[in-house]
């Protein structure tokens, strides 16, 4: 199975009230249908990085937050993410105080992760850092995981690898 990184985004939106924004609204409803319909098709794993900053802000709200990552293992922090944070950061690509998406970037990288989710569209899944990400990613040897947001996996349940994988091995 593939594995995906949750970043905090995800677990906001996941969990907060339905927002008066209808473009919040719209990410809301994407995370928790990704959450509900695609979770199950991957090992998802997080960093100690998403639980500091889900158990920040209004004591509910954090404690909704943990509790939807009670269950999902953690990735060590240790290694070369600190060097491949730093990196992003130096060139520009995450600025110096969102220096936790670069972390974010970091530890899915140097885990081998196939995917990191995220909703943070301005410094993580943003189209024109995107190239520059993974360029200094391989630079550093690093996996590159595709770093994309639950919208991008909402075609329907028969849309996923895995169930078209199961619907091709019925027809054989």
């Amino acid at each position: 199975m593939d594995t995906v990184y949750i970043e905090t985004s995800i677990v906001s939106h996941a969990v907060s009230r339905p927002s008066a924004d209808p473009l919040v609204r719209a990410l809301q409803i994407q995370a928790r249908r990704w959450w509900d319909e695609q979770r199950s098709a991957f090992d998802v794993v997080t960093s100690q990085f998403v639980l500091d900053e889900a158990a920040r802000g209004d004591p509910q709200a954090a404690a909704d937050r943990l509790k939807l990552l009670k269950e999902i293992p953690l990735i060590p922090t240790i290694g070369r993410v600190p060097a491949i944070a730093e990196m992003l950061i130096s060139q520009s690509l995450i600025p110096r105080n969102a220096r936790l998406d670069a972390f974010h970037v970091a530890v899915a990288a140097s885990a081998g992760v196939q995917y990191l989710l995220t909703q943070n569209c301005r410094h993580i899944a943003n189209a024109y850092t995107l190239p520059r990400i993974y360029a200094v990613l391989s630079e550093a040897g690093c996996n590159r995981p595709l770093i994309c947001t639950p919208a991008e996996f909402l075609g329907g349940p028969d849309d996923t690898p895995q169930s078209n994988t199961r619907r091709n091995l019925r027809r054989s």
